[in-house]
């Protein structure tokens, strides 16, 4: 089958991109699908093929098998749809525009039709399979007291109009593509497949959970780092180290964590926070309680290992998380998680069994419980660690894939019939 990929950028190291990434790669090398990438940047993947808009071809990487028309099979091909500087919405509505004429110009001048159009999320209009990895209906509901103009300072009136008129548009396109009966649908989460049916009537969405890289994030490989990554992180042994990775530290429930690490000051508790936001507000809520010895700020790393080594416990309290990959690959490694039922991916988990699920992401009293019973009880943490590695064996790239390629193959006979 030959596909094309329809997505901004491709990379590991940010959720939706990775998993994205991760099909791309098994598709092509374990069920021969020749995978044309649209985006305008790629990273972290060997052996891409760049199609020379000169040529209805691609010159074959060595080692390919050549097949008719100067194709060949098990490969990734880009084709770099180009990007311009400025605010998101307009960087978005260029994005949306020049994939659309870049895959016509390919089809109509080039030669190049395809079996499927593959999107995660709405990137096209004429998509034939969508894997949904966040519903900007439910994303807004959630943010749209933040955004109400009369409650701002002035100078946070334009971002937050920017802001208001990026998801309005977002959320007109997801009722002009998902509202489609012809366009195939998968989601992440059972919780990401509720909010289909609730906003669109969708009740044919297929469910295929994210995924982990088992064979880097395991307890084994934690276990081998964990000296050296507390010492590069400047944490001592008797401090117990909460971590929480992810951007936009609001929705991941950074103020719930902090408020819930203020109620566990006569523990030694440490909060190892790994994104990219912005820290004033944070530091002006650290200040206010007491907490300037206790927060740590971290870039994010390609050697995500390394903070999960560090870390005794991992706690996200989401406000609204489709699936979010870190609790899952906090698992892996045989950490204890503490996250919220508002995270897809919290249907991995048995709660008090294999982890912890918090019925409120914006209570503190109940997160600084779940800190303080597993800083107390090391038997506790140990055994909900091992049973969360072994939960979360279940879940790896592999078998994502193989519920993708089934998902696609379905679409791909229904479309020919």
């Amino acid at each position: 089958m030959r596909i094309a990929v329809v997505s901004p950028f491709l990379d590991k190291k940010h959720g939706t991109e990775r998993c994205v990434l991760e099909q791309a790669e098994r598709l092509a090398r374990q069920h021969g699908y020749e995978v044309h990438l649209y985006c305008q940047e790629v990273e972290d993947i060997l052996n891409l093929e760049i199609f020379r808009h000169r040529a209805n071809t691609v010159k074959p990487t060595q080692g390919s098998e050549t097949v008719s028309e100067g194709f060949v099979t098990n490969r990734l091909i880009w084709h770099r749809v180009p990007s311009i500087a400025g605010p998101q919405l307009l960087k978005y509505i260029w994005w949306f525009l020049a994939n659309h004429i870049q895959r016509w110009t390919d089809q109509r001048f080039r030669g190049l039709s395809y079996d499927l159009v593959y999107s995660p999320g709405i990137n096209c209009l004429d998509a034939d399979a969508v894997v949904i990895h966040i519903v900007f209906h439910e994303f807004f509901r959630l943010v749209i007291g933040d955004l109400r103009l009369r409650q701002l300072p002035l100078r946070a009136v334009p971002r937050a109009i920017h802001r208001r008129l990026y998801y309005h548009f977002a959320m007109s396109l997801e009722r002009k593509v998902y509202a489609n009966p012809h366009v195939a649908l998968a989601a992440v989460s059972r919780l990401t497949a509720q909010e289909m049916e609730r906003f669109f009537a969708r009740h044919d969405v297929r469910v295929i959970p994210n995924a982990v890289e088992l064979h880097i994030f395991n307890p084994e490989a934690r276990l081998i780092r964990r000296a050296q990554s507390r010492h590069r992180l400047k944490f001592e042994e008797q401090d117990f180290v909460v971590l929480l990775i992810g951007n936009d530290w609001k929705k991941k429930g950074l103020d719930t964590l902090l408020a819930a690490a203020a109620r566990c000051l006569d523990l030694p508790c440490k909060v190892l926070v790994v994104g990219r936001d912005d820290h004033v507000p944070y530091e002006r809520v650290i200040r206010r309680l007491g907490l300037q010895s206790r927060v740590r700020f971290v870039e994010p790393s390609e050697d995500v290992l390394q903070f999960y080594a560090a870390a005794d416990a991992y706690a996200g309290p989401s406000l609204h998380d489709s699936f979010a990959l870190p609790p899952a690959e906090a698992m892996a490694c045989g950490l204890p998680v503490v996250t919220t039922e508002n995270n897809g991916g919290s249907e991995m988990i048995t709660d008090g069994v294999d982890g912890f699920l918090l019925h409120s992401p914006q209570d503190p009293d109940e997160l600084s419980n779940k800190i303080r019973a597993l800083y107390e009880n090391p038997r506790l943490r140990e055994e909900v660690g091992r049973k969360a590695a072994i939960v979360a064996k279940k879940y790896d790239w592999e078998r994502n894939a193989q519920q993708v390629h089934e998902f696609l193959q379905g679409v791909w006979v229904r479309k020919k019939t």
